[in-house]
């Protein structure tokens, strides 16, 4: 772990010089594989939406209540998060969230209708939020090469558990609805035991932060631009991840293959395009144009026939991974706020989105047809490529700042091997 001057603590073998994101303590590593579970969880239940509205005689919205509830509890949990980390210490709040997350993943595997599994999945997101807000403090506090370093690790980790996530749900959801819900809850028992072992407790920090704090940090012109504009990006994400599985009408099999390809090309986008693309252009530039060629590519999705749905699916995941890179970094360093309290206050804003549109994607469709939920889709990407614009001398003075994760050998290789 960090000692009082933010270096690794005694007893982490690493090359402390090394810029190398491989050469990292045994506690990053722990924290980031199970991060990787963590965020397996938002896509797990992806290719068996239909299965679990057939098992359960649920509708499509209500059974996109799934991400809602979830999303939805994530974003209150943003404010108590930092309550939380900085009374008990980042270990313990990383091992309540796990333990949450192991209890809830595995009674919404017992759920006996869409009303309980909704309910499950609430409790789940408030293990989650616990879980991955501390997570981003323990590896920016711990990893070496710096906090470019540590967002590399957070977006390698996001990237992968998108990718598997709907995979694992494919391949266990193949066999019963209920299986992929176990097997998160086994992953995320694991998790807890590496952290257990590996990781060493954070120094809590010398000021305690209040309930309010994120908010206040939100009062912050830049921190306010960042949050609004990720808002509207969330839910042009969200129509994406939790409503085009419906507009697919997939086999679990096809529908975790789609999105396990997806999932990979916001990994790399995300890791190895997009640290390149802001070195060349710069950081705004950059997030306006992605958001503008997502806000196309979801139109197509949802305007043409079967393969441009699957083609346009997949290929929303680099522009997904592009946006998820720029946000972060902008979120974490746009303002003077503490990091932990600055991530807080981005997240219960943004998350919001997240909640909303699984909701209201399948009642639009019910108000209008199958292709509106997109057009939406697209006007709220463009809408946050219009604040980025608008608010870019809020944002500009920390994108010139920013220094990119260049893509390097080293990070090559984590997606490699």
């Amino acid at each position: 772990m960090t000692n009082t001057t933010g270096g690794p603590a005694e007893g982490d073998t690493f090359d402390a010089g090394a810029g190398s994101i491989l050469r990292q303590p045994k506690a990053v590593w722990a924290t980031a594989g199970a991060s990787v579970v963590a965020f397996m969880g938002i896509g797990l239940v992806d290719p068996i939406l239909p299965s679990i509205a057939k098992g359960l005689d649920a509708t499509p919205s209500q059974v996109s209540l799934l991400f809602t509830s979830y999303f939805l509890i994530t974003a209150v949990a943003m404010l108590v998060t930092g309550f939380v980390s900085s009374r008990i210490g980042g270990k313990k709040t990383l091992l309540l969230g796990l333990a949450i997350v192991v209890v809830f993943a595995g009674l919404a595997g017992t759920s006996g209708s869409v009303g309980e599994l909704v309910g499950f999945r609430a409790g789940w997101g408030l293990g989650n939020a616990l879980f991955v807000s501390t997570a981003l403090a323990v590896i920016v506090g711990a990893a070496a090469g710096g906090s470019a370093a540590a967002i590399l690790l957070y977006e390698s980790a996001l990237g992968l558990g998108m990718a598997c996530g709907p995979l694992l749900g494919a391949l266990l959801g193949n066999a019963s609805w209920r299986y992929p819900f176990f097997g998160t809850a086994f992953l995320m028992a694991v998790g807890f035991l590496c952290i257990t072992v590996f990781l060493k407790e954070q120094p809590r920090p010398a000021k305690k932060t209040s309930l309010l704090d994120p908010i206040k940090a939100l009062g912050h012109g830049g921190l306010a631009s960042a949050a609004v504009s990720a808002f509207f990006y969330n839910y042009t994400f969200f129509t994406v991840l939790a409503f085009t599985p419906f507009v697919l009408n997939m086999t679990p099999y096809k529908s975790g293959a789609v999105f396990f390809c997806w999932g990979l090309l916001l990994a790399v986008f995300s890791v190895i395009v997009a640290p390149r693309m802001q070195a060349r252009f710069g950081s705004l530039k950059v997030l306006g144009g992605s958001l503008v060629l997502l806000a196309a590519d979801v139109l197509v999705l949802g305007y043409g026939n079967h393969t441009a749905a699957v083609v346009c699916t997949i290929l929303s995941g680099a522009f997904i991974g592009v946006n998820n890179t720029v946000y972060t970094e902008l979120a974490l360093g746009v303002s003077d706020a503490p990091r932990p309290v600055a991530s807080a206050g981005y997240n219960f804003v943004r998350w919001f989105a997240a909640a909303a549109a699984p909701y209201f994607a399948p009642k639009i469709e019910e108000w209008s047809d199958i292709h509106i939920p997109f057009v939406v889709a697209a006007i709220t990407a463009v809408i946050g490529a219009v604040v980025v614009f608008v608010r870019r001398s809020a944002l500009s003075h920390e994108a010139e700042e920013l220094q990119p994760m260049h893509a390097t050998e080293d990070s090559v290789a984590v997606f490699a091997g």
